[in-house]
């Protein structure tokens, strides 16, 4: 199993981190009693700018969360159907050899969902295998890329693929004005992304994959931690939970579930060469910094990419997997993990074979 291509696409409404700040400080208006903590907030974060899904000035006129939602299913089509063809193009894999489609959201909702509409969009085959992914936050770029990866094991003779399309700036709660929102209004951005899974079987076919092989792949569930991350859902739409203790809870699981991981298929960390992490804020990368004793710029793709575009939730680490496939490859046979955490809490842990 190889990780053929990555690809991302994102709105054409790029801003820089100043501009936001300034037109969220018109957004809130009195109602901000603080404005001096918002931009401490947004200084903390290390984000320089970030796409939208729409125009800023045309934000203060969405007054439901349905009207927000059917401005996120028309964006999600657009920029996935983008993403995935890139990534179907940078593989060489054909649309008839995708088997099946996996598609990975947290910030909107759809039925038939965004998958349905890219396969009548795209002319993907009719008896592909649809996964819709709800509810896993940032982890679920790096589960997509596993689930996705089972199921070419299952059928090596086909790719599988998976899409993410996180449009975060459509779930921005007016009315909260929560540390956890403000900090969230700073962080988070848009943009989607794609990866292309392909089996053993292509593999074996007239055509080069070189993406890295998946070893492995691993699941870690937090028990009682689901107050740490992830929605409250009422009339209004998204509401964020975000505490304070993920951190820790990076800084006390991460280590310890990476080095079982690895010995269970027969290394250790110092065989690690290679680190692509989701960008979850500057404090999530410096604790999985701290868990992993990192000290010499193994994260630099994920830090690049939080300054560049923010937290893209479950489209970050794949991302950052684009930014390392195309520009910081790593020798044949390096050893790398790929990892993200979100919603659950849980983490996702794949080991790869450059």
């Amino acid at each position: 199993m190889r990780i053929a291509s990555a690809a991302s696409a994102f709105p054409k409404h790029y801003y820089s981190q100043k501009f936001l700040l300034e037109r969220l400080r018109d957004y809130w208006g009195d109602r901000l009693r603080n404005p001096q903590l918002l931009a401490r907030l947004h200084r903390n974060v290390t984000v320089d700018g970030r796409y939208l899904a729409i125009p800023t000035e045309e934000y203060p006129a969405i007054k439901t969360w349905g009207e927000a939602n059917d401005i996120w299913i028309k964006v999600a089509q657009e920029l996935g159907e983008r993403a995935l063809c890139l990534a179907l193009h940078h593989s060489r894999i054909q649309p008839s050899e995708v088997g099946a489609l996996f598609f990975t959201t947290v910030t909107g909702v759809a039925s038939p969902s965004i998958d349905a509409m890219l396969i009548n969009r795209m002319k993907l085959p009719a008896n592909i295998r649809r996964t819709p992914i709800f509810g896993l936050g940032c982890v679920a770029g790096a589960a997509g890329i596993a689930r996705a990866a089972d199921y070419v094991r299952a059928y090596p003779s086909q790719a599988a693929a998976l899409v993410s399309v996180e449009l975060c700036s459509l779930t921005l709660q007016r009315e909260d004005l929560s540390v956890a929102n403000l900090i969230s209004s700073g962080l988070f951005a848009d943009g989607a992304a794609a990866v292309v899974v392909t089996g053993e079987g292509l593999e074996s076919r007239e055509r080069e994959i070189s993406g890295p092989r998946i070893l492995a792949t691993r699941s870690i569930f937090y028990p009682d931690t689901e107050d740490m991350m992830g929605w409250n859902v009422s009339e209004k739409g998204f509401r964020i939970v975000l505490s304070t203790e993920v951190p820790n809870l990076i800084r006390e699981n991460l280590g310890r579930d990476v080095d079982a991981f690895l010995a269970d298929n027969g290394y250790s960390r110092r065989d690690l060469k290679n680190y692509v992490l989701h960008t979850g804020g500057p404090k999530v990368l410096q604790a999985s910094e701290a868990a992993l004793g990192l000290h010499n710029g193994e994260l630099d793709a994920s830090w690049a990419s939080l300054r560049k575009v923010g937290n893209l939730s479950s489209a970050s680490v794949l991302v950052v997997l684009e930014d390392v496939m195309k520009n910081r490859r790593p020798e044949p046979g390096t050893l790398g993990l790929l990892a993200a955490m979100g919603p659950g809490f849980c983490s996702e842990l794949l080991l790869l074979e450059w």
